[in-house]
């Protein structure tokens, strides 16, 4: 389940100083510091939890999700072999809503949930529903056409070229997962040590 966060986006990720909800030019005054102070105010260093709380909850907004199920994939990278970072990420990035959102077929990643939600998602031709479906490396991504033709997702699909992530592959509207991702395919500014620790008490 994703979390329904209903306040003011822009105050979150002006708040950690980087686009949480994948607004992009939408965003608004993202350099200046929420609050009626804005920069001018004063702030205490934060301790060592309420960093790794901070960054607890930086990363849940960013994907999406709830408490319960984010710490369900803490859990499961703690319990796997290897750098628990890398396991963390490559987890939450092979969510299925997150591959769809990665893949340019959706605007932001409660976008990319609807769709899904919505049954407009396909893996190697079987209709996905559940967000949280874990893809697989060779896993083909495909939209049904009725989503493909509405106006926002036509838009996205005429991009010659998207940016995408190293680990995947698309042509028209056709994705590919072509290996797992690692921390070092997430580009953003996370610290994944604080959130090992913060779970790790």
């Amino acid at each position: 389940m994703m979390a329904k966060y209903h306040g003011p986006k822009d105050r979150l990720s002006r708040r950690e100083g980087f686009d949480l909800f994948g607004k992009g030019a939408s965003l608004t005054r993202l350099t200046v510091t929420p609050g009626v102070h804005g920069p001018k105010g004063q702030r205490r260093a934060p301790s060592q939890y309420g960093r790794q709380l901070r960054e607890q909850q930086k990363v849940k907004r960013f994907y999406g999700l709830l408490e319960k199920q984010f710490k369900k994939y803490v859990d499961g990278a703690l319990n796997t072999k290897g750098n628990t970072g890398d396991v963390l990420f490559s987890l939450l990035e092979t969510r299925l809503d997150n591959v769809v959102y990665r893949l340019g077929f959706a605007k932001t990643r409660s976008h990319a949930r609807q769709l899904v939600g919505h049954r407009h998602v396909f893996v190697n031709g079987n209709k996905v529903n559940i967000p949280s479906y874990k893809v697989k490396v060779g896993d083909v991504i495909n939209l049904s056409s009725s989503a493909e033709k509405t106006p926002v997702v036509t838009g996205l699909l005429e991009i010659e070229a998207p940016v995408l992530p190293e680990w995947l592959e698309r042509k028209a509207s056709a994705g590919k997962i072509s290996r797992l991702p690692g921390r070092s395919d997430v580009k953003e500014p996370f610290l994944e040590n604080d959130i090992v620790e913060y779970y790790s008490r």
